[in-house]
């Protein structure tokens, strides 16, 4: 049987013998076939183990922490994914081939030395410390997409509102540009005068455009990312465009709850420096095929991620989690201008 272990190194599989092990005895199979040793794993079937950003964080992730407990109890089974956190750093087994160069082999050029040095890394801090939401505001944007479009099309929108010298990041209203929104993908026909008339009245009151917040579709959310590759060059190509080191990110989605129930969640992040410096350089590979795994990002050279020359980037290596929060804001005219100005 084949189990498959999501890491900060992207996608590996391994071999076990059948649902009937323990979780002690595929932390034993981590150990042998992946070079993690058992003391550094935490192991999970939530895809949010691979945001913590502290070690204080992993106490929230208990579904596999009983050493006895069967992977036939957890549902696993062959092809079955599993998330793991680990500490420190870890020797690749197959690593890159060393090729030759000079007159023995093929000669490297500038673009191979570089991307040979381009390593791909989780960023572990946020330059935007944390993001909050006018309580009005967000209610207003989650129940237009939840009540009218009922999350089946996505949606967009500016936010706009204040950074504090700390990077405190502060949103009282978002603007919604002409767009058209598909099941998985968003397009955005802005308009640039009406985004300079935006802009104006924003300047007016004190604030300035800071992120840019957009929803997932149902379907979406059957799926086993947290951006798709379309998101996260969309998302990059706003940030190296805002040119503020705390632009913030916000996506809008449905998850079931306890009780079987759908509630909206808003989650916040900031593209990695490394992510917004590769888009501005060209690296994405731009265009989709319909066999693309949508949990990758594709790029045109060779990068190094885990000790591999690899092609293909796990997203989540591109995402650093911003803590979100909310507000009230004292004047109701930030509201009254979003519906205003909100494109249908």
């Amino acid at each position: 049987m084949m189990i498959r272990i999501r890491s900060r190194d992207g996608l590996e599989r391994i071999q076990v013998d059948g649902p009937h092990i323990s979780i002690s005895q595929l932390k034993t199979l981590i150990e042998s076939q992946l070079q993690i040793s058992i003391q550094n794993q935490t192991l999970s079937t939530d895809k949010n183990l691979l945001l913590v950003k502290t070690p204080a964080d992993l106490i929230r992730f208990t579904d596999m922490a009983d050493p006895c407990t069967l992977l036939s109890a957890l549902n696993l089974s062959h092809g079955s994914i599993i998330y793991l956190y680990y500490h420190g750093e870890r020797t690749v087994r197959g690593g890159p081939a060393v090729s030759p160069a000079g007159s023995f082999g093929r000669k490297m050029t500038m673009d191979d030395l570089i991307a040979k040095q381009t390593r791909i890394t989780r960023q572990e801090s946020p330059h935007c410390d944390s993001v909050s939401f006018d309580r009005d505001c967000a209610y207003a944007f989650q129940r237009y997409v939840n009540e009218t479009l009922a999350f089946a099309i996505k949606r967009g929108g500016f936010m706009y509102g204040t950074i504090s010298e700390e990077g405190r990041v502060e949103v009282d209203f978002i603007y919604e540009p002409p767009q058209q929104g598909l099941e998985d993908d968003l397009i955005l026909l802005r308009n640039p005068e009406e985004e300079k008339l935006v802009d104006a009245i924003a300047a007016g009151l004190g604030i300035k455009r800071v992120g840019f917040i957009f929803t997932q579709t149902i379907m979406q959310g059957k799926k086993d990312y947290n951006f798709s590759n379309r998101e996260v060059l969309q998302v990059a190509e706003l940030h190296a465009e805002s040119g503020l080191k705390e632009w913030v990110t916000v996506v809008v989605k449905l998850e079931a709850n306890e009780d079987g129930a759908a509630d909206v969640h808003f989650e916040a992040f900031q593209m990695s420096d490394m992510c917004v410096e590769l888009f501005k350089e060209g690296w994405f590979v731009t265009e989709f095929g319909e066999d693309d795994d949508p949990k990758l990002s594709k790029m045109k050279k060779d990068v190094v991620v885990g000790g591999k020359d690899v092609k293909e980037v796990d997203n989540d290596f591109f995402l650093v989690v911003v803590k979100i929060f909310d507000h009230q804001v004292k004047c109701r005219l930030y509201i009254s201008i979003r519906l205003m100005l909100t494109t249908p």
